[in-house]
């Protein structure tokens, strides 16, 4: 049968002795039919439409080949096919653009074809009624959209996605919408039919056919529909995917007015076939802090309450029930039957409960509708009915993916699926189980990333263990989950940050997994405590410090419980609880008292890296409690050991310890040298091992003592020129921890010292970014006693004051008082602001007193000479002058020329004589430099007075 232009029906683009009925997809030349394929007619009716417009390559191609990947070799063939079907014009009609995509260049006249309700001589259609849907379609309006229009155009369109996606519900309201463009549209429930026969009788019936005996269905139904637009809804095909094709490309190819509309779990594959991937609704992210207005964003929560409300008798989600129904929402991965069913059981569970009881999904969703199809009246016998429809292969392969908590790549598969299977084998199973909407796939770095709903992995799981294959799967996993994180923990460090976190963050549920099955078997405790081990570094870089932290003392319980325990194992898991410093965890010793721990095991095996690595972690929390003393004598044991086993760089690491330690302990000329010496000898370690052993980049840290050095001892010029380059380098090296070291420890410090509030400012506001990027507790509560700092400068000592307070409270708590006595100073002086002398006395010889105790001492004068103006605030000038003195003493014993600046600023404040000035006007004429910064311009400003 062969359709003359005249007798198509819809719109006609005519250029040249060419007419092209986008409808109909034909194309005549000179009223004679033009043969063309079916994607380069759609590259053609693309083009054509839209004359004298650029279409790109990668939209031309979504246009054609929707979201399929298609490679760019496709296109092109397509276009060349195009302009030959257009003989020796064809070049003349579509141009390439180079670089830009192709264009359709010839003038372009629209005129009207056959009227789309035009009278035949053949059988009166009387198609039955479509299905009536009840229920109010939601999160839907912009997918019909798009697909009323794409109905329009195509002849065979496929709307796939797995089972109660909602698949049904999207087509009938597409077919509702195209009534009126259509002279029929039938609605045709492919489920209870077995064949092709049924199948082309069901079609007939649902067009209104009265079939004669022994007549052929297709040749009637053909004969009916010619002349007419006909839009046919074949539901649910994957059963009859094979005869489902068939009869739509004979269809098609009989009835040039027929346009079909498929629902379909796996891709029909037959000519001409457009597809379109039903999403699931959208879900709210994983949140606790989700009000009511804002989870009904999102399509998923929304259909929840309607339902709801049907199943109550009205409902409204509130704001103590948002979080949770977006819990059940996350849960069912926005699958519309599996959302209606659970709003169906709100009556009887309560929203809560109904959260909780999601573990086990396909007990909680059991009652549907009586009405739907027994397929759809609970979830497992939604799933129950795609599993049957699968090969034993493809069921094979199904169940024993749902080991996978995550995505998982095709070499992921073969490792845990595919040992005695060929690579190619593993990957045909993918592919099967993708056409089906089994699996879900989305590329990254060019790699396809596999993935199931969490219902169907559910499900799958079930099968798995009905299988007896369980246990040899999920050991299999573990396996290969321990291998990926083993390659993960020799990467950390090498690799930065950002790209370490994107290769190996999204294994976090794999990795949840393997441990939760490995601990739960006796025999495979070994595994789970190799594992948590190496993957101690993933749960501190996603800040997820208790989870990570509870792994490890069960991994620490579990080994110790065994006669024979793995010593180098253990020392490993208390390396790892030791990390966070100070954080107790249900009795197993972490904070100093792990690192103690493992330096006891180090030392047993003779292992000199983690020997290292445990003085170091002791000598960093001696330094977070502010014990410089004892920090000095574990720097040189650090010292002693390096020098033992000859490791130069070992050495100069050693040489930066007692650097930081002198320079606490007030001897800044030795703390200069010892880090002068490191910078010049230190050698970054290949591939970052340093920062994998001691969490810091080892020529940063030692930049931030000198800096800070220099400014103490006068040179705040060349403090200041460093902090910028500081800055630049710790962000070039994308490393989270050593930048918010430089921040807080350099910068900060530094440019409230020469008393730069806006340099100081950008400063803690860099710091305060990266810390809530980064979740970084301790480094976040430093800007907020910066900020504190900032506020009392600018005059608004009150706020300040109070800001400040809270920030030392904080890390008071958390035993992070290393500058408590430099930020005790500042608080004394806003008090002294604020006009509370007496509280500003106390708290500055609490100060005092702690660094007599403790040997802390490079604040040390600068706390005298706030104690003074507190004296002096008091009424004491005369016990304020001696103790400035004596701050003097201090200041010059230990080469601070900058706190002795500001002392005998002070001494000419509260004892204005002419010793006082001689004094200050001897240390200003000793300053080397920084004649710019607000200390050296008040001292000029009172000797000029």
């Amino acid at each position: 049968m062969t359709l003359t232009s005249n007798a198509a029906v819809g719109e006609h683009l005519a250029f040249g002795e060419f007419e092209l009925a986008p409808a109909a997809r034909a194309l005549w030349r000179s009223g004679t039919p033009v043969k063309l394929g079916s994607r380069a007619l759609d590259i053609l009716i693309a083009l054509a439409s839209r004359p004298g417009e650029i279409l790109s390559k990668n939209e031309l191609t979504r246009l054609v080949w929707g979201d399929a990947f298609v490679d760019e070799t496709a296109l092109r063939v397509g276009v060349s096919a195009v302009r030959k079907a257009l003989g020796e014009g064809g070049q003349d009609c579509i141009t390439t653009v180079p670089g830009r995509g192709y264009c359709f260049v010839r003038e372009v006249a629209t005129t009207p074809g056959l009227p789309s309700r035009g009278s035949t001589d053949g059988e009166v259609l009387k198609p039955q009624r479509l299905p009536q849907q009840i229920a109010r379609v939601v999160g839907r309006d912009a997918v019909i959209e798009t697909l009323v229009h794409e109905v329009a155009r195509r002849r065979l369109l496929s709307l796939v996605g797995p089972g109660g996606i909602g698949k049904t519900t999207v087509a009938l309201a597409v077919a509702a919408r195209l009534r009126d463009a259509f002279d029929a549209v039938a609605f045709v429930d492919l489920a209870p039919i077995e064949d092709r026969h049924q199948m082309s009788a069901g079609v007939a019936a649902a067009l209104g056919l009265n079939l004669r005996p022994r007549q052929d269905p297709l040749e009637e139904i053909a004969t009916a529909i010619a002349g007419r637009r006909a839009l046919l809804l074949l539901d649910n095909c994957e059963h009859l995917v094979d005869p489902a094709a068939a009869f739509a490309e004979e269809l098609l190819g009989r009835v040039p007015g027929m346009s079909i509309l498929a629902t379909t779990r796996e891709l029909l594959r037959a000519a001409g076939e457009w597809v379109h991937q039903l999403s699931p609704l959208d879900v709210p992210p994983n949140t606790a802090a989700l009000s009511a207005r804002a989870a009904l964003g999102y399509s998923a929560v929304e259909m929840f309450e309607d339902r709801a409300a049907f199943a109550l008798g009205g409902y409204e989600l509130s704001d103590a029930d948002a979080p949770h129904v977006a819990e059940i929402c996350q849960r069912l991965d926005g699958i519309a039957l599996a959302i209606e069913l659970a709003a169906g059981r709100l009556a009887d569970l309560g929203v809560q409960r109904l959260a909780s009881s999601l573990e086990d999904g396909f007990q909680v969703l059991t009652r549907g509708r009586r009405t739907a199809l027994p397929r759809h009246q609970t979830l497992r016998a939604t799933l129950d009915w795609s599993y049957r429809l699968l090969s034993p292969e493809d069921q094979a392969a199904l169940r024993r993916l749902s080991v996978f908590s995550g995505p998982f790549t095709l070499d992921d598969a073969k490792a845990v699926i595919g040992r005695d299977r060929r690579l190619m084998e593993v990957g045909d199973a993918l592919a099967s189980l993708l056409d089906k909407s089994l699996i879900a796939a989305a590329p990254r770095d060019g790699i396809p990333r596999y993935g199931l709903l969490e219902t169907t992995r559910a499900h799958a799981r079930e099968k798995l263990a009905e299988a007896g294959e369980a246990d040899l799967y999920r050991r299999r996993h573990a396996d290969h989950v321990r291998a990926v994180f083993d390659r993960a923990h020799a990467e950390w460090g090498r690799r930065p940050t950002l790209e370490w976190l994107q290769a190996y963050s999204d294994q976090l549920g794999n990795l949840r997994t393997a441990l939760d099955w490995a601990f739960a078997h006796e025999d495979d405790g070994g595994i789970g405590a190799a594992l948590t081990a190496a993957a101690a570094p993933l749960w501190f870089h996603l800040s997820l410090l208790d989870e990570g932290l509870t792994r490890v003392e069960r991994a620490i319980t579990r080994l110790k419980a065994r006669p024979h325990p793995d010593r180098r194992l253990l020392m490993q898991l208390y390396a790892v609880s030791g990390w966070p410093q100070l954080r107790a965890i249900k009795g197993i010793p972490s904070g100093s008292a792990a690192w103690e721990e493992t330096l006891a095991l180090a030392v047993e095996l003779g292992d000199v890296d983690y020997q290292l690595r445990a003085l170091w972690a002791l000598w960093v929390d001696c330094g977070n409690r502010g014990a410089a003393a004892e920090a000095l004598v574990l720097a040189n044991r650090f010292a002693g050991l390096a020098e033992a086993a000859g490791e130069p760089q070992d050495r100069m690491i050693a040489r930066r310890l007692r650097g930081h330690s002198l320079h606490f302990l007030g001897d800044f000329t030795s703390s200069r040298e010892e880090t002068e010496t490191m910078l010049a000898h230190y050698a970054r370690a290949p591939r970052g091992s340093h920062l994998v052993r001691f969490q810091y980049d080892q020529r940063l840290v030692a930049e931030i003592v000198l800096a800070r050095g220099l400014w103490i001892q006068g040179r705040a010029e060349q403090a200041v020129a460093r902090l910028d380059d500081m800055v630049a380098e710790a962000q070039a090296l994308d490393h989270t921890l050593t930048l918010a070291h430089v921040l807080s420890d350099a910068a900060c410090f530094i440019a409230l010292w020469v008393g730069d509030l806006a340099l100081a400012a950008r400063y803690v506001g860099m710091l305060r970014a990266h810390t809530t990027l980064h979740a970084l507790d301790v480094w976040r509560t430093y800007a907020d006693a910066f900020e504190g700092e900032i506020l009392i400068r600018e005059g608004r000592a009150p706020e300040g004051v109070e800001r400040l307070k809270q920030a030392v409270r904080s890390l008071q708590s958390g035993g992070f008082v290393l500058y408590n006595t430099a930020f005790a100073g500042v608080l004394a002086i806003g008090l002294l602001a604020c006009g509370r002398s007496r509280e500003a006395q106390d708290v500055a010889e609490t100060a005092i007193g702690r660094c007599h105790d403790t040997g802390e001492a490079w604040c040390l004068a600068e706390l005298m000479r706030i104690r003074a103006l507190a004296l002096a605030a008091s009424g004491r000038s005369k016990d304020a002058v001696d103790v400035l003195a004596n701050g003097l003493v201090v200041a010059r014993r230990q080469g601070a020329l900058a706190w002795e600046l500001r002392l005998a600023s002070a001494l000419v404040e509260i004892e204005d004589s002419a010793g006082a000035r001689d004094v200050l006007r001897d240390i200003v004429n000793r300053m080397p430099e920084g004649f710019a910064t607000s200390d050296y311009r008040r001292a000029v400003e009172r000797l000029n007075a």
